[in-house]
């Protein structure tokens, strides 16, 4: 929180003392602005976030409050604003409008502490990003450009440069399982380590925020990294915090990178919280967001959809190219409380539910999903229809976002998939209500498992073939293994679902990663790990898994250490030291 010499206040939502049932939602900044705070109740209103703050002189204020109307026609997510005893009447978030300045009139205030109230109404995913009061009438700044990031670094007190930090031998940017493992790697090696993770915790896809189960290539040293402590958590994090040389930024979006030449100097991060913004330097660097926000900040061409089969003569490609990746998840759970449990109507979610009314697919548990959940009648498959019965418990056919940009409709792909959610819990609910009167949610994540991206272009581009045919690599470093895992989007009656899904475990052998796939053909100092790595979108789709993520990771940590030792670029490294690579790959593995 911070003011300006005029008197002005700006109260970050994520600042808050105490956040109530509010939880902290960041994985938009990059799209909308700012973290913010979501009352995410799932249809039972959250207890208040409260917050004090010190208003330097007495006088009249102009309120404004930065939120979104998330669906325009309903207002599902609304909330009143206190400050200090007066509750002020405006309901925000029921605008009709995106993420926007909202204003509440004026408030006299007296100078000293004042405190900061949010009331959610509704328990639906009302979205508080910050307060402005200003006491010359100024209106703030709304967006995301520069000048909006300016004007808030200004009143929060931010310096316009990035504090440095380092510089490390290696900056590995992303914290999921394949970041996670890779400095594990790196730093046992003896390489000093900065990770870069956007998320509270380490794990991605894995973590206690989403919880799926890695799969594919595993071993010693991944299956440390993701065993869970009684938490759910990956124990992962207690081992880097272990390690001296790994410092871990958590909670900390790369939004640039600056260059010398063709290779990255440093990356920006922003912390959530503080909105405190550094410059980690480095001398190399591994991009494991499965985003490729690095090559894309670098201006690297990427890849993105999925190739004709014309393109690489690959059997499971469409006849054209698409543009079109997989989509995101909503995971959830639910359980039988031990009396009737009212759910609130919700015309706006049954917009996009339909008449859906099974919630199989669940989350189980941590690292267990794919499970069973309720369902009426009328959707449940016969018996004897094996097909049905599999796919209505795999989690991923809840599924959306297809033809959506996953880098700047993300914020609308989660809450279609919340809408989807909300609405079938009640159809279930109101269609058999004496068979579900007890039915309530146990968890909903915010957080959505992260579908595809972009993918980086290498020095070669692995492709269905070179699986399928277990293409010999002269430059082969490490192993992935499972099957052709394609989603096929969409349901003829529900866009959240998807229509069919492909999958071929060919001879269902591991197949050889060569080196080529996992260093950028065009920023000289960059390596990439997971499922964005060098490769077309049906070889990505066994890729993917985040076991075989650990395994790119392992090789790229391996050719850091090299690349450190002799002052090579990867391709160097790949040019004049692969034996030794090869080598040191087969010892860190030789350990599993």
């Amino acid at each position: 929180m911070g003011d300006s010499p005029s008197g002005d206040l700006l109260i970050e939502a994520e600042e808050f003392d105490d956040y109530g049932g509010w939880v902290l939602d960041s994985q938009f900044d990059m799209e909308m602005g700012s973290p913010y705070l979501l009352a995410h109740g799932s249809g039972r209103p959250v207890a208040d976030a409260r917050t004090v703050v010190d208003i330097a002189q007495a006088g009249s204020y102009s309120v404004w409050v930065r939120a979104k109307d998330w669906v325009p026609a309903h207002h599902p997510g609304r909330f009143e604003l206190s400050l200090g005893n007066k509750r002020l009447a405006t309901e925000f978030g029921a605008n009709g409008k995106d993420w926007s300045w909202q204003s509440a009139g004026e408030i006299d205030l007296d100078a000293g502490p004042l405190q900061v109230t949010l009331h959610d109404l509704t328990g639906f995913d009302g979205r508080c990003d910050a307060i402005f009061l200003s006491c010359n009438g100024g209106a703030p700044i709304d967006g995301t450009d520069p000048d909006a990031r300016a004007w808030r670094r200004h009143l929060r007190g931010i310096p316009d440069e990035p504090t440095p930090e380092g510089p490390f031998d290696l900056v590995i940017v992303g914290g999921g399982v394949t970041g996670s493992v890779g400095a594990l790697v790196a730093t046992r090696l003896g390489l000093r380590v900065a990770v870069v993770q956007n998320r509270p915790v380490l794990g991605g896809n894995a973590s206690v925020e989403i919880g799926i189960g890695p799969r594919g290539e595993k071993g010693a040293t991944v299956a440390e990294a993701i065993a869970r402590t009684p938490d759910g958590d990956l124990q992962v994090g207690r081992l880097l915090e272990s390690e001296p040389d790994a410092t871990v930024f958590l909670h900390h979006q790369v939004f640039d990178v600056s260059m010398d030449g063709d290779a990255i100097e440093s990356v920006d991060a922003r912390e959530a919280i503080s909105g405190r913004e550094i410059r980690i330097l480095g001398s190399q660097f591994i991009d494991c967001t499965g985003t490729a926000i690095l090559g894309m900040l670098a201006g690297a061409p990427t890849m993105f959809g999925i190739e004709g089969a014309d393109e690489y003569d690959e059997s499971h490609a469409p006849p054209e190219r698409l543009d079109q990746h997989h989509g995101h998840t909503i995971f959830f759970r639910t359980r039988m409380a031990d009396e009737p449990v009212d759910f609130p109507d919700v015309p706006w979610a049954i917009e996009v539910a339909k008449d859906f009314a099974d919630l199989g697919g669940q989350a189980k548990e941590p690292g267990k999903d794919n499970g069973d959940g309720p369902v009426v009648e009328a959707f449940r498959p016969p018996k004897d229809d094996k097909f049905a019965n599999l796919t209505r418990r795999l989690t991923h056919f809840w599924e959306y976002g297809q033809w959506r940009d996953p880098y700047t409709e993300g914020e609308h792909i989660r809450d279609h998939l919340l809408r989807a959610v909300y609405g079938t819990m009640s159809n279930v609910k109101t269609r058999e209500p004496d068979e579900w009167a007890n039915l309530e949610f146990g968890w909903v994540a915010h957080v959505p498992g992260q579908g595809e991206f972009r993918r980086y272009i290498g020095d070669h581009v692995l492709t269905e073939n070179d699986i399928r045919n277990h293409t010999k690599f002269p430059d082969a470093v490490v192993r992935n293994s499972g099957a052709f895992c394609l989603h096929h989007p969409i349901h003829e009656d529900y866009d959240f679902r998807l229509k069919d899904w492909t999958w071929d475990e060919r001879d269902d052998e591991p197949f050889d990663i060569p080196f080529r796939c996992l260093y950028s053909a065009h920023v000289s100092n960059l390596m990439m790990a997971g499922k964005h790595i060098s490769v077309t979108h049906v070889a990505g789709s066994v890729c993917k898994f985040m076991g075989n993520g650990a395994q790119h990771a392992i090789a790229t940590a391996a050719a850091a250490s090299i690349a450190t030792k002799y002052g090579a670029t990867p391709r160097q490294v790949h040019d004049n030291h692969l034996n030794e690579l090869q080598e040191l790959v087969a010892e860190v593995r030789g350990a599993d």
